[in-house]
């Protein structure tokens, strides 16, 4: 038997490959979990599979757009064809719109946020839920932005997004209480190294904030030590 406190547990994490997503793969890995890691990038995923591997971690790749209207569904139905249950879901893919003022939102990026943020998201929690019922640890940890909660001139096409991310996540925990073992988060990573953090903070040091790993390695954490249901926080750790 492993000594590994997550072992024998399947994880789902979104956004997998780069970022928040891949450091929070590969912690969870580390720890024992099986982890199912998704993404548009086959090679990146293929990438973050060689370093679970190279850690001594297991891993499945899922290459899929969650835009895609039919695409959690089957990820859902292969998952549960393989283990009849889910222990984990991380939800960490977003898209970030660019940072313009309300009035000029551009309309179709736009609604690429809402489908990625938002819709896909109601979409993995109606898919995964009886996934996640069958199993003792079922766990839900989204990934959210401080916009969501405090409005901030510019950020409102993300921070719309978030705040019915948000919604979704705490409603649907409030839903399953009663019902279910499984057990809902919202984690908000503060200012972290990413790709989506360069591209708003351009001019920004990026040795001036956290590696994703330290999210990573904070969301492990969170699963090994366990929390509870509707729990929330911000990892505020300094790089």
């Amino acid at each position: 038997m492993s000594d590994k406190p997550l072992a024998g547990r399947v994880a789902l994490v979104t956004g997998s490959s780069r970022g928040i997503g891949a450091a929070t793969a590969k912690a969870l890995a580390r720890e024992g979990a099986h982890v199912v890691i998704t993404g548009r990038d086959v090679k990146a995923l293929e990438a973050v599979e060689d370093a679970i591997h190279a850690d001594g971690g297991t891993s499945t790749i899922a290459p899929m757009d969650l835009t895609e209207s039919d695409s959690i569904g089957r990820l859902a139905a292969a998952i549960a064809e393989r283990w009849d249950r889910l222990d984990i879901l991380v939800i960490a893919a977003a898209m970030l719109p660019v940072l313009t003022p309300v009035t000029q939102i551009e309309g179709k990026q736009f609604n690429k946020a809402l489908t990625l943020n938002v819709i896909a998201t109601q979409a993995l929690l109606a898919a995964f839920d009886p996934l996640l019922k069958r199993s003792k640890h079922g766990r839900i940890i989204g990934l959210t932005s401080s916009v969501g909660e405090n409005p901030r001139a510019y950020w409102a096409a993300y921070g719309a997004t978030k705040a019915a991310f948000d919604n979704l996540l705490m409603t649907h925990g409030q839903e399953i209480e009663r019902i279910s073992e499984t057990r809902v988060a919202i984690v908000d990573p503060g200012a972290t190294r990413t790709a989506m953090r360069e591209r708003a903070y351009p001019g920004e040091d990026p040795k001036t904030v956290k590696p994703p790993e330290v999210v990573g390695d904070r969301i492990a954490h969170m699963l090994i030590e366990d929390f509870e249901n509707l729990h929330r926080e911000r990892v505020e750790i300094s790089a």
